[in-house]
């Protein structure tokens, strides 16, 4: 997302507060959502684990005094992991044949001492690519702008919009930020309409986050009786710690409840629980950039 300044590369236009989690290179992370039930006429309730594998890495490509690019490719695999007998009827969305390649193209101008101007376009496909044809699945595309000023050593506030298009849906949000420390150990960090959170620094190198973050996935399904779009709006909520092992590399985990908002199934298929326990663990290496 366009919020995310302070990662990698851009950090030498200095946006983002001293505190905030660290640069973030590479990133591999886990994710896992059991105890989720659909219904399907004619074989009753089944219960499946929502379950993903994520890795995303930074390559700089423009370091000026003004303005910083670089490029984000990143790459998904995700399968409703089913925990009954017996026959499966969303067996296109099990045995990780869900997938997502994407870019993002992000750039951070300096407008002047305090000010910058940061633009992010993502560009990616997601579907059933691996048993499915690529042929025929839609190209998705998100750009957002924002612009972001400090106001004080504590403070910085940034104000933008954000363009989608989804499966030939377009949606329009405005896009807000604000970061502050009310402390030398705390924050809050903003960045609607994706994430809030309060941030306690333990120590330089442990860091706590009590957070709310919203989440939107959807693919292209092909191989049923006609395609459709598999689309899922999500808010998980809870508590996650980050730790810097080293001037590298770190870990984060995440435990907390994920609120199904929205889950768009085929029509004969009913979502019974779609909300439950999350968690998920990560693995970063911090960007050598400075």
């Amino acid at each position: 997302m366009v919020c995310c300044v302070q990662g990698g590369f851009a950090q030498k236009l200095k946006p983002g507060l001293p505190g905030m989690s660290p640069s973030k290179w590479i990133t591999l992370r886990h994710s896992q959502a059991p105890g989720r039930i659909y219904h399907y006429s004619g074989y009753g309730p089944k219960s499946y684990t929502q379950e993903d594998l994520f890795l995303k890495a930074w390559i700089p490509v423009v370091n000026g005094k003004k303005l910083t690019l670089m490029l984000g490719p990143q790459y998904r695999m995700e399968q409703l992991e089913m925990q009954s007998d017996g026959e499966n009827p969303l067996h296109q969305l099990a045995n990780w044949n869900l997938r997502s390649f994407g870019v993002d193209i992000r750039s951070c101008l300096k407008v002047d001492s305090l000010a910058w101007i940061v633009t992010n376009l993502n560009i990616s496909q997601s579907g059933n690519l691996r048993s499915g044809s690529h042929t025929n699945v839609p190209v998705n595309y998100t750009i957002s702008a924002l612009y972001l000023k400090r106001n004080s050593v504590r403070e910085e506030i940034g104000y933008g919009l954000m363009v989608n298009r989804s499966f030939n849906s377009i949606t329009v949000l405005p896009v807000f930020m604000y970061n502050y420390n009310y402390s030398s150990r705390g924050g809050i960090e903003i960045s609607l309409p994706y994430k809030i959170a309060w941030r306690n620094n333990l120590s330089p190198t442990d860091l706590l986050y009590v957070k709310a973050e919203a989440m939107t996935r959807a693919y292209w399904i092909n191989g049923g009786a006609e395609a459709y779009a598999f689309r899922r709006t999500e808010l998980d909520m809870g508590v996650a710690y980050n730790k810097q092992f080293s001037r590298l590399i770190g870990a984060e985990i995440f435990a907390g409840y994920r609120r199904n908002i929205n889950t768009r199934l085929p029509h004969e298929v009913t979502a019974v629980r779609s909300s439950g326990f999350i968690f998920n663990v990560e693995l970063y290496f911090k960007s050598p950039f400075k």
